[in-house]
């Protein structure tokens, strides 16, 4: 025989068939399935879907008083189908619709926080729920399955859902409705990376030697850098990243450039700020962590290596950092702003030439 893994809603003794402890027509196949210890007597069945097996029927089974026990809750059942002999089956009555909020965008976005416990349930419940939103003419499907449900990664791959992000806590999967292209935005393109350019009044910049590269750039000196966090604004990651990494506080001026590269990690792209910082404190205190040594190098000899000066991009980025230190070149300042497109506070950068900006302008 076959037996097929389902969910299945009981209301009352009624609709089970039970009557006085004893099963109704619907249920007299199932009983002469089973012997009196409720065991299922035909070796040949054999699991359809879950981690069910034909004897975890017997827990729930026991003659006609194990048809009460399973009263009002949502249980385990089996299709079973005899190869020799009177078939019978069990069909789900329903699956609920799973919990769901509306996106802008005719889409939903599933509650991942009243998910079903069960796999059984889950995948019922998916079914139901993608036929309902298809009627409804909705579009894209999100679906977030915290660690705690990451046995449903399969289930939900299995019935066409597609991985979309990931996070320490959580998994992202998508379904598209309609037929056709999908049209709901990729993952996140980009890791953006800064570096600090920080000069003193003496004319040396903060520079630092890491303990893990490669061998040819092992004894070059180079600016502080790093990725910034989570919601980190990026002036606020590069004065974090000279911190931690040099122990100097310091002051955001400007972003004098940024470069935009492709394929560097995971086959994602990188924007890579570099800004200009006013140093607040002199004394290094190295992170032994990620950071072989940290000095203050004069300007002159710091341009003079040779991995700077043999290479187009450093030899350009560090030109760019001597004109701003001399006034010559305007960057880029932040100023926060709020849009009422969204009520969100965030930060514009964009050239000026206010009064007190580091920029001299030409006044020809």
């Amino acid at each position: 025989m076959e037996c097929r893994f389902l969910d299945l809603k009981f209301g009352a003794d009624k609709e089970m068939g039970v009557t006085g402890g004893s099963a109704s027509s619907q249920f007299s196949g199932f009983k002469q399935l089973v012997g009196g210890s409720g065991k299922v007597a035909s070796p040949h069945c054999r699991e359809v879907v879950g981690k069910a097996s034909c004897s975890s029927l017997s827990s729930n089974v026991n003659g006609s008083a194990g048809f009460r026990s399973i009263e009002a809750e949502t249980v385990s059942l089996y299709r079973i189908d005899e190869k020799n002999g009177a078939n019978f089956s069990l069909f789900p009555r329903y699956g609920r619709v799973l919990e769901a909020v509306d996106d802008a965008y005719e889409g939903v976005v599933i509650d991942s926080q009243g998910l079903p416990e069960s796999a059984v349930t889950f995948v019922a419940s998916l079914r139901t729920s993608l036929s309902h939103w298809r009627t409804k003419g909705k579009k894209g499907v999100w679906l977030k399955l915290p660690k705690e449900r990451s046995g449903f990664v399969p289930i939900a791959v299995k019935e066409g859902f597609e991985y979309h992000h990931a996070e320490k806590g959580y998994l992202m999967l998508t379904y598209w409705i309609p037929e056709g292209p999908c049209m709901l935005p990729a993952n996140a393109s980009h890791q953006v990376g800064v570096g600090g350019f920080v000069i003193n009044d003496r004319n040396e910049v903060l520079v630092v030697q890491e303990k893990y590269c490669s061998p040819q750039f092992r004894d070059c000196w180079k600016l502080p850098t790093g990725f910034i966090h989570e919601s980190e604004e990026i002036y606020a990651g590069a004065v974090r990243e000279v911190k931690e990494e040099t122990g100097i506080d310091t002051e955001f001026v400007e972003v004098i450039a940024f470069r935009h590269a492709h394929n560097v990690a995971f086959e994602k792209s990188d924007l890579f700020f570099i800004c200009m910082l006013r140093p607040l404190s002199t004394e290094i205190n190295v992170d032994d962590q990620e950071i072989q040594a940290a000095k203050w190098m004069a300007l002159d000899e710091f341009v003079q290596q040779a991995i700077i000066r043999s290479d187009n991009m450093f030899n350009k980025i560090i030109g760019i950092c001597v004109a701003t230190m001399n006034r010559h070149y305007c960057g880029l300042a932040a100023q926060t702003v709020v849009s009422k497109f969204d009520g969100k506070s965030s930060s514009l950068y964009y050239n000026t030439t206010q009064v007190g900006h580091n920029c001299v302008t030409n006044t020809k």
